[in-house]
């Protein structure tokens, strides 16, 4: 009797397992995705005025975009 009383007083300690659903998932993974691409949207607006005021240095994907003629090799 005593391994059978341990094993219930384990099985009780156990926490149970709560199994989500399809819908529950891609819900969650609906919001989890619009709450990542929402922060990087933040980010790159946040990046690009500070490159506006002149905060932050660019680096040369955004230098190439935002000052072109920096990079005319036609005088050479």
């Amino acid at each position: 009797m005593g391994a059978e009383e341990e094993q219930r007083k384990q099985e009780n300690e156990q926490p149970t397992n709560n199994p989500i659903t399809v819908s529950q998932f891609l819900a969650w993974k609906r919001q989890k995705d619009a709450e990542t691409s929402a922060k990087k949207a933040e980010a790159a607006r946040k990046r690009a005025e500070d490159i506006a005021a002149g905060t932050v240095q660019m680096n040369g994907r955004e230098l190439f975009l935002h000052e072109p003629w920096v990079f005319d090799n036609s005088q050479y």
